[in-house]
This record gives C-alpha cells, structure tokens and sequence, in this order.
C-alpha cells in the first residue's frame, strides 16, 4: 500500500501539465543521477574483493571509497561556475563524460595510487552534475514542485545503486570486480540525449542576456555576500558534511558491516549480500520522494527535523539487528531517513541563493560537504579495524542529532514557504 501511495505521488509531481521541455529536463537529470551512480556505487560491492586482490588495508579501503569526494569539491566549483557561466546543458553533459572514463580506467588499474586518482575524476565528474541538475530543475519548474521533483531526480541515484547491486551479483562472479568497472560506459547515453535533446532554460538565456547589458554580474562572493548567508553557507555545509558521512559511509561499508554482523567471509557475498542492499536501497528511495512532498507542503525546517530525529534514531537500532531479515528491514528504514534528504538539499539551495550563482552555490556547498564528509568513509574503515559495528552506527547516530541542532539555527529556514525564490 505505502508503496503504490508513493508511486502515484511520483505520478502527481511528475505527470500533470507538464511541457515538453520540462519532461525532457526530468528525464536527462534522472538518468543522468540513475547511470552517474550506477557507477559511483561499483566500489561498494568492488571494495571488499579489491581490498584482498590488491593487499590493502581497511584505511586504504577507506580512502579509495572517500577519494570522489575530495574529488567532488574541485568538480563542484569548477563545474558550477561553468554551469553558471556557459551553459548547464553544455556542462552537464562534460560531467558526464568525466564519470564514465573514470569508471571504466578503474578495470584496468593495479594499485592503490592510481585507483585514487580515477576516483578523484569520478568525483569532479558527479560532484559538477549535482549542481547543474538542481539548477535546470529550479529554472524549470515551479517553486512548490521543486521539492519532489528533485527528490525524483535524486531517487535516479538509488535505481542507479539497485542495478548496480544486480550488475555486481551477475558479473563478479566470472568476471571479478575488473569486469564490473569495464561496463561503465552506459552513461555516454545520457550525453547523445542531452546534447540532441536537452536546451538551456529561459531563466538561463535571460541570465545571460542580462549579463551582456549590465545588469547582473557573476560574483562567487554571494554565496556568503552578507553575514546572514554566510551563516547560512557555513550551517549547510556543515549539515551536508552529515549527511554525506551517513549516506557514503553508509553505502560504502554497508555490504562489509552486514558481512560482520552475519558473521560470514567476503567469499559468499555475491548473492546474498549483494542482493539483500537492494531493499534497503529501494527504502531510500522512497524516503527521498516521501522527503520532498513533506518539503513541498510544510517546508523545510519541519521536513528536515523530523527526517534527523528519526535518522539518530534508526542507526542507533541498525546496531541490535544479527539477522538478515532485521538487518535488511532496518536498513530499510535506515535509508528512508538518513538519505531521503538527499535531494531537499538541492531543492533548498535554489530557493536561497540568487539565480546567477544557482549553480555554484549547490555544487560549492554540496561539493564542501562531500569533501568533509568523505573522511567518514576513512574513520569508518579505521573503526571497523579497531572497534565494532556498534562504535559506528552510535558515532553516525550522534552526528544527526548535531546536523538538527544546527538546522534549527538557519534564520531563513523558518520563513522559508512553498514558493519562496530568489530570483
């Protein structure tokens, strides 16, 4: 029942009145997420075989899995300063391109050094299309869709985490986790139907033409041109370094710490693991639309206090479960909270900063944020070494509760309607 509720509320945002133009955007920036992350989330059913192949440690591990995030900064500024100045279309499809050579390179490489590099490029590559996708979801519909459209968008990223669990499960066993990179071109489909199919936004043309006559200026300053958006910058990436350390933490050692909480050996996991992340994937993606419709209709400061609570909550429970049924129900529901945020972010971004720097200030924020956060997926690997399942899940845990605290501070969260735009 809950399920059929959240499809036919995917229908609403989706289907009603919509243009050509924006199911053209909508579709681009869903496929673009679904293949982008099909190929991100490779390392996660990659990282345990990759580990015994190549002779590295859990910290090791750790910094190939936190290397696209440090990637992602660079990617996020670079990225969305030519997004707001050049084109989103145009940028968004150099994204894209970026993350396929760097998954596929990563077949052929043997050594810790060098796999950090491809995953650095991967990183610049899915950290410039986040920003690029929020602003030609922002430009294209209306203030109160916003929300759920981009969670749509966002929930792209989750098919994308399912077909690569399936993909996992089919070719690792003959082909090993080399085989599995080798199949990352897919997402050059997304580049022929962007470039055939995909125009700039008007919001973007008039940006432009109001750049030529004077009017506007492109200033990376106003992401923090004021003390109020300053501290309004600074809470946010604090509140997406949180969130990046739950969601990529989680998503990176989420199959080796339901390995150490069953008690079985990295050698059975291609069917059984592999296949038992698939619900707990599709609980994110529920929670992802489920977050933005709450965004859309009470906004965003009771949306994103009443997804925290329930994150520190859950991860704290993830800690009993010694089953694979708990397990994958838990995780589920892990999922559905600490990541059904994701996309309200992007959503939030473009209703607080002004259009000209739409695209910088989410992928500069997003980017930091990732960049912070990355180090989770080390501190994780290093906690797995010394300590227990349960030192992390209560560290995650604790980190939510102080992602709340400062969400409650952000003065413009409590004014912020349905259909508050800069514009």
């Amino acid at each position: 029942m809950a399920i059929s509720q959240v499809s036919n509320t995917a229908e609403d945002a989706v289907s009603k009145k919509l243009t050509q133009e924006q199911k053209v955007v909508l579709s681009s920036t869903t496929l673009g997420f679904t293949l982008d992350h099909m190929d991100a989330t490779f390392l996660s059913f990659a990282l345990a075989p990759m580990i015994a192949e190549l002779h590295i440690s859990g910290a090791q591990g750790g910094i190939i899995a936190a290397m696209s995030n440090w990637g992602a900064l660079l990617g996020s500024v670079l990225f969305g300063i030519l997004a707001d100045r050049i084109g989103r279309v145009r940028v968004l499809s150099y994204t894209i391109m970026l993350v396929t050579f760097a998954t596929v390179i990563l077949a052929f490489l043997d050594n810790a050094y060098t796999i950090y590099g491809s995953r650095f490029l991967l990183g610049m590559g899915t950290g410039g299309e986040y920003g690029v996708s929020m602003a030609l979801i922002a430009e294209s519909f209306k203030a109160n869709r916003v929300g759920r459209v981009s969670s749509i968008t966002a929930i792209g990223g989750q098919v994308g985490a399912i077909l690569a669990a399936i993909l996992a499960t089919l070719i690792m066993p003959s082909f090993g986790w080399r085989g599995l990179f080798m199949i990352g071109f897919l997402p050059l489909i997304v580049v022929y139907i962007v470039r055939r199919h995909l125009k700039e936004t008007p919001a973007f043309e008039q940006l432009q033409a109001d750049y030529k006559s004077g009017k506007k200026k492109f200033s990376f300053k106003f992401i923090a041109n004021t003390p109020k958006r300053a501290y309004t910058s600074l809470v946010l990436i604090i509140m997406l370094t949180i969130q990046t350390s739950g969601y990529y933490g989680l998503m990176n050692w989420l199959p080796t710490i339901m390995r150490k909480q069953l008690g079985i050996t990295s050698t059975v996991t291609a069917g059984y693991v592999n296949l038992g992340m698939i619900p707990i994937i599709m609980g994110m993606a529920i929670g992802m639309l489920t977050f933005g419709t709450i965004l859309d209709k009470i906004g965003p400061r009771q949306a994103f206090a009443i997804f925290l609570v329930a994150s520190a909550l859950m991860i704290y429970a993830f800690t009993f479960a010694y089953n694979m049924w708990t397990l994958t129900i838990l995780g589920a529901v892990v999922g559905f909270f600490s990541n059904g945020m994701y996309g309200g972010f992007g959503a939030v971004i473009s209703r607080l900063y002004p259009s000209e720097i739409r695209a910088t200030a989410a992928n500069t924020l997003m980017g930091s944020g990732r960049a912070i956060g990355a180090f989770s997926s080390v501190v994780i690997g290093w906690i797995m070494d010394n300590y227990s399942v349960g030192a992390v899940m209560m560290s995650l845990a604790a980190m939510y509760v102080v992602s709340l605290l400062f969400m409650l501070t952000i003065p413009d969260f409590k004014k912020l309607g349905t259909s508050s735009y800069q514009h």
